[in-house]
């Protein structure tokens, strides 16, 4: 198996071990895989391990050429093991999720992307591909003492300012990448806006009904007004290198209820500077609203979808007073206003990549004209997604990797990525 990665678990410690007499295995789906070379990369840098709480690893037995079950330490078999599982860094797509069996009575995992990973020449490997070339997110790239200078130092200037002050708190605290590069000077930068949300999805990040489900961060709490965002917003398009600011972000609700801030901050914007990339993050639920964006100075647009299929979406959004219909209407409204469009596509193998979900989305691709579908990982306890989707009957899987290979195909000016690109490229 030299040249097989081999599976690894935790130990009752928590300690990663590898185990040489199981090849590590991956997840479609609940259906037990054998990753293939091709499917296989290094563990990105700034990837991290988790243990996953009463489920056990699954690997591959070559010798008796079936999935086995690691249900106690091969080293000590009085003492249990946890399966482990990788979240990547981003700018990566997952192939496989982590290949594992839940006990009895398993809690929820918690909201984040859970990526098969195992052990090879001295490294771990994961099942992914870099789907964007863009470093902007890249471990190396961040000075955390510099970022904590610059966010501290700006804070303490701009007391006044809420927005601000949130956002040092996810630089600080969350270590969100997008705010750490607002005071880095740089890139993408984030505006989060709206406290309240016309969905209610399942894997929202910053609003959770579930007492057995926390939110990973706190969701802005006030409406800052469109002076406080200006002065986040203006500094940032004129001086930082290729420049974007983005409205909806994971520590907000739905930013389109708060059109009427949007449109009186992206006016205010664009008289003060031409420069720089204002994109919208959105559900996308109100395509009027977006059209009034556009006509202020909007540049762009990324629309959060689970699928592209319209009982898939709405099980997954759990909308209030819209529905798909509306989120392709506001693609279309931006493509209509010579904008750019993407949407935020969460990729979970096994429903992603299925036949069905391949055949919707390439109709909307079609029937839109998008420019860029940003593949993300979805965050969420693949089990229990599953089990809301209730798929049962899709299950006719062609993978994430042929997935890709099909999109470039049939769309060759169709850009794959993970981040909102700016347009410009001072």
């Amino acid at each position: 198996m030299k040249n097989r990665p081999v599976l690894v678990y935790a130990d009752a410690d928590g300690n990663i071990i590898d185990w040489p007499a199981l090849e590590m295995a991956g997840s479609s789906a609940g259906t037990y895989r054998r990753p293939r070379h091709d499917e296989l990369i290094p563990l990105p840098e700034g990837s991290e391990l988790f243990l996953l709480p009463d489920r056990l690893p699954v690997g591959f037995n070559r010798d008796g050429n079936d999935f086995q079950v690691l249900s106690s330490d091969p080293y000590d078999p009085s003492k249990p093991v946890r399966a482990v599982a990788a979240f990547i860094a981003p700018a990566h797509t997952q192939l496989y999720s982590a290949a594992y069996k839940s006990l009895p009575g398993a809690p929820l995992l918690p909201l984040f992307a859970y990526t098969a990973v195992g052990w090879l020449n001295g490294k771990f490997v994961t099942t992914g591909v870099r789907i964007d070339a863009d470093r902007r997110q890249d471990f190396r790239n961040f000075d955390l003492h510099k970022i904590e200078q610059n966010a501290r130092r700006r804070m303490q200037r701009e007391r006044k300012n809420r927005l601000v002050q949130h956002l040092g708190k996810c630089a600080l605290t969350y270590g969100c990448p997008a705010a750490k590069n607002l005071f880095m000077d740089r890139w993408e930068a984030p505006l989060p806006t709206s406290p309240v949300c016309n969905a209610r999805c399942l894997g929202c990040i910053s609003f959770q009904e579930r007492k057995d489900l926390p939110a990973t961060q706190d969701r802005i709490t006030f409406v800052p007004t469109p002076d406080e965002i200006c002065a986040v917003a203006v500094p940032h398009l004129e001086k930082a290198r290729r420049a974007v600011v983005s409205f909806g972000q994971g520590c907000e609700g739905e930013p389109l209820l708060q059109a009427e801030t949007l449109e009186a901050s992206i006016a205010a914007m664009r008289r003060a500077t031409a420069r720089g990339t204002i994109n919208l993050n959105s559900n996308g639920s109100l395509p009027d609203k977006v059209e009034r964006l556009c006509r202020a100075g909007l540049n762009s647009i990324r629309v959060s979808m689970n699928s592209a299929r319209p009982e898939f979406y709405a099980k997954y959004f759990r909308p209030r007073g819209y529905g798909f219909e509306d989120a392709r209407r506001s693609i279309l409204a931006v493509k209509a206003s010579g904008g750019f469009a993407s949407i935020n596509y969460f990729i979970l193998p096994g429903f992603s990549d299925t036949r069905g979900e391949w055949e919707a989305l390439r109709r909307l691709v079609a029937e839109t004209g998008l420019d860029l579908i940003q593949m993300r990982n979805l965050n969420i306890d693949p089990e229990w997604y599953l089990s809301m989707m209730g798929t049962g009957a899709d299950r006719e899987v062609i993978g994430v990797l042929e997935l890709i290979s099909r999109l470039k195909n049939e769309f060759p000016d169709l850009r794959l990525g993970y981040f909102n690109p700016a347009l410009q490229s001072p």
